[in-house]
């Protein structure tokens, strides 16, 4: 472990996080005054050739939290592990799964980093749940949020918002439906108007759309309608969704004409 100086360490490219609490940094920032970085950074050593000769600088890997409250604490020098240089899509793993593990990574910065995974890197939704210890039906959902306008994905990585309201504006395909249901939510409604169905119907169709929706890593709807009938919709986004749904369905077995 060494300790190097914080201006020395520039900040990792691929890092997930866009938002940071002030009032959490302020109070790390505090707590490292008094008692230091319990833990060490992560960094790889970065060396660039100049006319004065090498000039040696150092790329954060993870600890981001740790190095900009260490910068508000007026720490000249942080404690940090060097590491070999990884290629980028191993850097871009690192920080996801540091990121990860903390519960305060909101599900949109999460949702964007399995995209820079996806488009970047070619790793498919399966390999991005193995590498992150989550199912690829969380994977799925999370990248769904991505097609939300961006206001709304605002108002979920700034907390105005919950993961469950995203899912619900995702399934209202009205664009002027879907944007008075978001002013519902930001007032505390938890419905556009009141339903016209009897309660207990509706918690009951609401209790098997979420269990379809978990057994088939998909949205799901479901209508009721005059006389007994009504429909299931189920939604995806890609052809990688397709095809995941499409093997659930058929229990992995090919359709022949």
């Amino acid at each position: 472990m060494f300790q190097i100086e914080t201006s020395k360490i520039k900040p990792n490219p691929y890092q997930p996080r866009r938002e940071y609490n002030e009032e959490e940094l302020n109070e790390l920032a505090q707590s490292i005054r008094e008692y230091g970085i319990i833990q060490p950074l992560i960094v790889s050593r970065v060396e660039t050739e100049s006319e004065k000769g090498t000039d040696v600088e150092y790329q954060l890997i993870s600890g981001e939290r740790r190095l900009r409250a260490a910068k508000r604490a007026g720490l000249p020098r942080v404690p940090a592990v060097v590491r070999r240089e990884p290629p980028n899509r191993d850097k871009l793993s690192l920080a996801l799964i540091e990121n990860l593990q903390r519960s305060d990574l909101n599900p949109v910065e999460a949702a964007r980093g399995y995209a820079r995974l996806q488009d970047e890197f070619q790793i498919t939704q399966r390999e991005i749940a193995s590498k992150t210890g989550r199912s690829r039906a969380a994977i799925a959902n999370a990248l769904r949020l991505l097609n939300l306008p961006s206001h709304m994905q605002k108002a979920i990585e700034t907390s105005r918002l919950n993961e469950s309201q995203g899912r619900a504006l995702l399934k209202e395909t009205n664009l002027h439906l879907q944007e008075q249901l978001f002013q519902a939510f930001l007032e505390g409604r938890k419905t556009l108007r009141a339903p016209k169905e009897p309660h207990e119907t509706k918690r009951h169709e609401t209790f098997w759309e979420r269990e379809i929706e978990n057994r088939l890593g998909a949205p799901v709807s479901i209508t009721r309608e005059a006389g007994g009938k009504g429909k299931i919709t189920v939604r995806f986004f890609s052809e990688e969704e397709w095809e995941a749904l499409r093997s659930r369905l058929t229990g992995g077995a090919e359709a022949h004409s």
